[in-house]
């Protein structure tokens, strides 16, 4: 059964942070639409993260979110199989599980604007992908939350060129923010 998000509503098992732009108010939250800012709260629904993971998850989608030129907020449930099996289902039509799952929220996606977006994001894929490609779970779970901020903020992956151009943007913040090539890493699909 999904269960919706709700919004910036801490609990034992979220790890919310507020990041801003270069101002130095990187502890405090931004307020409401203030330009610059990003809060990412992370969800783990499974309860088999640990809060150290958790944590930098937090912190580094964040990051990942402003080096891609986004704002607003951003909640994170990470959730097994099952779940996102019935959410793939329910909401792509598409049986069996996937990587990520994105929900934009805002009242018109097509004006821009500040991000309201909730994204499921699979932690038995993470393990199944980062065993593959060779690093750690926690960083194949950034890669799924800049995917799909991403296509909150434009991007598309559903032709050969729009895949190679996403894919290549979500590498190139991972790089620059020092985290590292993720998807097309040696030895990736």
């Amino acid at each position: 059964m999904i269960v919706p998000m709700a919004r910036s509503t801490p609990s034992s098992q979220v790890a919310a942070v507020a990041l801003a732009d270069e101002s130095g108010e990187a502890d405090r939250p931004p307020a409401a639409g203030a330009p610059g800012g990003v809060v990412v709260d992370v969800i783990d629904a499974t309860g088999r993260m640990d809060r150290e993971d958790a944590a930098w998850l937090g912190q580094w989608a964040g990051r990942a979110v402003l080096a891609a030129g986004g704002e607003g907020e951003v909640r994170a449930r990470v959730v097994g199989d099952p779940e996102m099996a019935e959410a793939h289902r329910r909401y792509s039509g598409v049986e069996g599980t996937t990587d990520v799952l994105t929900f934009d929220l805002r009242p018109d996606p097509s004006a821009g604007g500040a991000l309201d977006t909730d994204v499921l994001i699979c932690l038995d894929e993470a393990v199944r992908q980062a065993a593959t490609r060779g690093h750690p779970v926690r960083r194949e779970l950034l890669l799924y939350i800049l995917h799909g901020v991403l296509h909150c903020l434009g991007h598309d992956d559903h032709s050969d060129e729009g895949y190679r151009a996403m894919h290549a943007r979500e590498d190139e913040i991972l790089r620059t923010l020092g985290v590292g090539e993720t998807f097309g890493e040696a030895g990736s699909p």
